[in-house]
């Protein structure tokens, strides 16, 4: 009887892959083509995953079936997803980075706080002087209401400003800033940010005019995320004091709070026409820290 073979030393063990054999933790096929599609069209990815998660529930709400129409949440969410499939740990912690981005200085700290209240007060007056709507009575305002609608403002991702800072500030201006002068950039991002508040237009929750204050006041966003070095902390405190002080608080209701809806979108579309007329110089070029950084990666579109 034969004695048994011993293997060649260069016959590969039975429990060796061969160079050919997909390893357990290959990706599918399509799994790599979504990624690089993903990466090679950033903004595009982007844009799709913030109306899809904003929009989804408008037709359930016009069949009854939803109670909001519309979630703020959207740019975040499209963000961070976009983010996790393009850059990883490195992308978070740049967007990170730029939402605690607190050194900025105190004079942008007071423009963040100060403009939006300042807009309110100019508004406010024209009310009670030029149309006689009745004066707010300060001392009966209720400044705890107030600052606990500031706080949760800006811990809440369903409201308006952590919903939106991250993804269009945070996220869609760097991006944007790469191979587009920070004006023609601002100009992409507001025709679509007032184009994704059109549910709440349409179903009564902000009047049309609405529309065209979000268009102008995107440039003011733009401007202020540049002009800090591209801190979203700033812009998310401006977005919070926007709205922490309700014109009902005021005092207003009626045609004096719709009132009021005019006069502060006239003066925020002044302000964006100033800004752009007089401060040349932010709208040519913007600051590194303020743009995306595509080493090593495809352009994004």
């Amino acid at each position: 009887m034969s004695s048994p073979t011993t293997p060649s030393p260069t016959t590969p063990s039975p429990t060796t892959p061969s160079p050919t054999t997909p390893s357990p933790t290959t990706l599918s096929p399509t799994t790599p083509s979504i990624v690089a599609w993903t990466r090679q069209h950033r903004l595009l990815a982007f844009w799709t995953l913030t109306f899809a998660v904003s929009w989804w529930a408008w037709p359930f709400h016009v069949l009854g079936l939803s109670p909001t129409p519309f979630f703020a949440c959207g740019p975040l969410v499209a963000a961070l997803v976009v983010i996790g499939v393009t850059e990883g740990r490195a992308g978070y912690r740049t967007l990170g980075a730029r939402m605690l981005r607190w050194r900025v200085g105190w004079v942008w700290w007071t423009v963040a706080l100060g403009t939006p209240l300042a807009v309110l007060a100019v508004a406010t007056a024209a009310n009670v002087v030029v149309w006689g709507a009745p004066a707010p009575a300060l001392a009966q305002v209720t400044w705890g209401g107030i600052a606990l609608a500031f706080a949760v403002r800006f811990v809440n991702p369903l409201d308006g400003p952590l919903g939106e800072e991250p993804g269009f500030r945070g996220y869609a201006v760097p991006q944007l800033q790469v191979d587009r002068s920070p004006l023609v950039g601002a100009a992409v991002l507001a025709v679509l940010a007032a184009l994704w508040h059109l549910p709440i237009v349409v179903v009564g929750a902000l009047p049309p005019f609405g529309l065209v204050v979000t268009f102008a006041i995107t440039f003011v966003y733009v401007w202020l995320f540049n002009r800090t070095g591209g801190s979203v902390l700033m812009t998310l405190v401006f977005h919070v004091a926007q709205g922490a002080v309700s014109y009902a608080a005021l005092g207003f209701t009626g045609a004096d709070a719709a009132r009021m809806d005019w006069l502060t979108g006239s003066l925020w579309c002044a302000l964006a026409v100033a800004l752009v007329a007089l401060d040349g110089r932010a709208w040519g070029t913007a600051p590194p820290a303020a743009v995306a950084d595509r080493a090593g990666g495809p352009a994004p579109t």
